[in-house]
């Protein structure tokens, strides 16, 4: 094709485009319920869980949740407010359960005598609770729901429904 029939055809194609009608795209943030070019009010922040009380954890080495309220707790590089009740040598006056021995590792294996750095930011792992609808359908199911659930019949193993 010769240069001056290449440019010819660009521009009919390019001609054509412009006189197809535009299709009207859905731009719906589906979680926030507005298009995504619009700015929303954010919802009120949810009150946190302070029952104390422990929750079960659905998976083996799961982190456990936090079951109070952290609200204004200083967790930063000068200091870690949960030290103040789960450190080793504070659950006795807390009754605050203590952290567990995997927080005293190094990323080598070896044991320190205080908290690994690497474990010192708490809320990395483990999260306060509120109670709020999902954003999402959840189908986890934990492993001890799986484990004694009743077997599929005969011939359905695999299959879809």
């Amino acid at each position: 094709m010769k240069l001056p029939s290449l440019a010819a055809a660009l521009l009919l194609l390019s001609g054509l485009a412009l006189a197809l009608p535009a299709q009207a795209v859905d731009t719906t943030d589906r979680m926030r319920g507005a298009p995504i070019d619009q700015t929303t009010v954010p919802p009120p922040i949810a009150n946190t869980d302070n029952s104390d009380v422990r929750r079960t954890r659905n998976y083996a080495m799961q982190p456990p949740v936090v079951p109070h309220k952290i609200d204004g707790y200083q967790l930063d590089k000068n200091a870690n407010r949960c030290m103040f009740c789960h450190a080793r040598a504070k659950t006795q006056e807390s009754q605050a359960p203590m952290i567990s021995v995997s927080h005293f590792m190094d990323r080598d294996g070896n044991f320190l005598a205080e908290l690994s750095p690497r474990r010192y930011f708490c809320l990395q792992c483990h999260v306060p609770q509120a109670q709020l609808n999902p954003l999402v359908e959840n189908r986890f199911i934990d492993v001890d729901t799986l484990l004694n659930a009743p077997a599929p019949a005969a011939g359905t193993r695999g299959r879809k429904k």
